[in-house]
């Protein structure tokens, strides 16, 4: 049974969600860079010192932000995976949850998927948040490797390659062939790149609206990464 939280703890949480609230409007209005402590106590109507006591600094706001995007993408990812049978329906599945949180979150997206803030070095507490998503597209890989349902290539793989596959496959998906373990993150990266892409305008004018060219990009994933239908 979970111990009921005092009331001092849930005033503490509830002010601490207006300070992340205030600091996602301040994302969107004007990106992370300029995201300020003393900004969002003005508009929250506190002192900056009663704010530096639920974050110490910028950088600690920030790594809040940046974990609970991390976290809330992976849940709408795994939600989707857990959601379809087949790996392939779960590959689907989950780029879709990718881009739906994209076009929902696109300035959260901007904070963990975007350019680095300037003078902001992420602390090793974003490293499992940050690799649930693709831990949750290698597991799709590896559970069709295991049922049979994943036709993997006879190409070789660079060694340099081959060793930084190795170790992937080792934490992840242990017995998952190197070349699948490429093609997995190769597809991957190319689904992140074709959500930015749309996110950030460079679709705009060619392939707009971009729903179609997405869908058609998720099957030759699918295809390319070598699961079966």
């Amino acid at each position: 049974m979970s111990v009921p939280r005092t009331a001092r703890a849930r005033a503490r949480a509830e002010i601490t969600r207006e300070i992340t609230d205030a600091a996602r409007r301040q994302l969107a209005e004007s990106g992370a860079p300029a995201l300020s402590l003393r900004a969002i106590a003005r508009e929250l109507g506190m002192v900056s010192s009663a704010l530096y006591r639920y974050f110490p600094s910028r950088d600690d706001l920030l790594t809040t932000l940046i974990i609970e995007a991390y976290d809330s993408i992976a849940d709408a990812v795994e939600n989707a995976v857990a959601a379809a049978d087949a790996p392939r329906a779960q590959w689907e599945g989950m780029s879709h949850a990718v881009r739906d949180w994209a076009r929902a979150h696109p300035h959260e997206y901007a904070l963990v998927y975007g350019s680095p803030v300037p003078g902001y070095r992420a602390p090793e507490s974003t490293i499992g948040p940050a690799s649930r998503v693709p831990v949750a597209a290698l597991g799709i890989v590896n559970r069709a490797w295991k049922s049979g349902s994943l036709t993997v290539p006879d190409s070789p793989v660079d060694p340099v390659l081959a060793a930084q596959s190795a170790g992937i496959a080792e934490q992840v998906a242990p017995g998952l062939p190197e070349v699948a373990v490429v093609r997995g993150v190769m597809a991957w990266t190319q689904l992140y790149g074709t959500v930015t892409f749309e996110l950030f305008g460079q679709l705009d004018n060619s392939m707009d609206p971009a729903g179609p060219f997405f869908a058609y990009s998720i099957e030759a994933m699918a295809d390319f990464v070598g699961l079966t239908r």
